[in-house]
């Protein structure tokens, strides 16, 4: 029976750290744990680590560079959506008009969304940036122009996360999961509530204000469906009555809109 090398105790299962080849029990394990002589040397697990091949030579991305490549990515769904929100007053004047005024309703709640999604799962260690999903974009591109705008796939991308220490086994956990889950759905109805008050001034901020109620609200339904892949499997798995007090409002929103 091996012994942990900082409290001493016999341990039937001992963990030998790789750096300094020492013994030590489950609460000692970590490097940072028992004072590892070689902790210096230690690397985020591979998973976190993203590298470009530049010139022949391979360097470590920078943190603008993936700034850029998010921003651009959200920029492209961004529009997408802004587009299929509005196609329903194609090929009429109307969509000149509709069109950017999708594109204000959706920059606050779509990009609010995922930038939730990102900080939280950030605030708990891990590592997260928005990916666009090119089926995503296709469908929701066909389904609102065969529907004319009635159907829409409000899937273009998501935010993609890599847990703190996967690479040891270890990741975050069902409730956290929920959460980071749950917070973009959550800014989607804080939006559309801002948007409610903004209706109520009247003039263009009626027409604003009432776009961006509905589409928000639309945006916290379609998440919020308990199928895999979607924020409703995770918010369910999690907590199940988290997520009847998320989805039921929502729905009544939707349905009773103001007049």
């Amino acid at each position: 029976m091996a012994k942990c090398e900082v409290c001493w105790r016999e341990v039937d299962l001992p963990f030998i750290c790789l750096r300094c080849r020492r013994t030590f029990c489950i609460v000692h394990r970590l490097p940072e744990a028992h004072d590892c002589t070689h902790i210096a040397f230690a690397r985020p697990p591979p998973c976190a680590r993203r590298k470009h091949e530049r010139n022949g030579k391979e360097q470590a991305s920078t943190s603008w560079s993936v700034f850029m490549s998010e921003s651009q990515q959200l920029l492209v769904a961004w529009l997408v959506l802004g587009f299929c929100f509005s196609v329903s007053t194609l090929p009429t004047s109307k969509f000149l008009l509709m069109f950017p005024v999708s594109l204000v309703t959706l920059g606050l709640g779509f990009i609010g969304h995922e930038l939730a999604h990102r900080n939280v799962a950030r605030k708990f260690g891990c590592w997260a940036e928005f990916r666009l999903w090119p089926m995503g974009l296709a469908m929701a591109t066909v389904f609102a122009l065969l529907s004319t705008g009635r159907m829409i796939f409000a899937a273009p991308g998501a935010v993609q996360i890599s847990p703190r220490n996967l690479g040891l086994g270890y990741g975050i956990g069902r409730r956290e999961n929920g959460l980071i889950s749950a917070s973009g759905p959550l800014t989607n109805i804080a939006v559309a509530l801002l948007f409610l008050a903004i209706r109520n001034l009247g003039g263009v901020f009626h027409l604003i204000g009432s776009q961006g109620y509905v589409v928000n609200l639309w945006l916290a339904a379609f998440n919020l469906l308990p199928f895999r892949m979607m924020d409703g499997q995770k918010v369910f798995g999690w907590n199940k009555l988290a997520w009847i007090l998320l989805t039921v409002p929502v729905w009544i929103g939707i349905f009773i809109m103001p007049v």
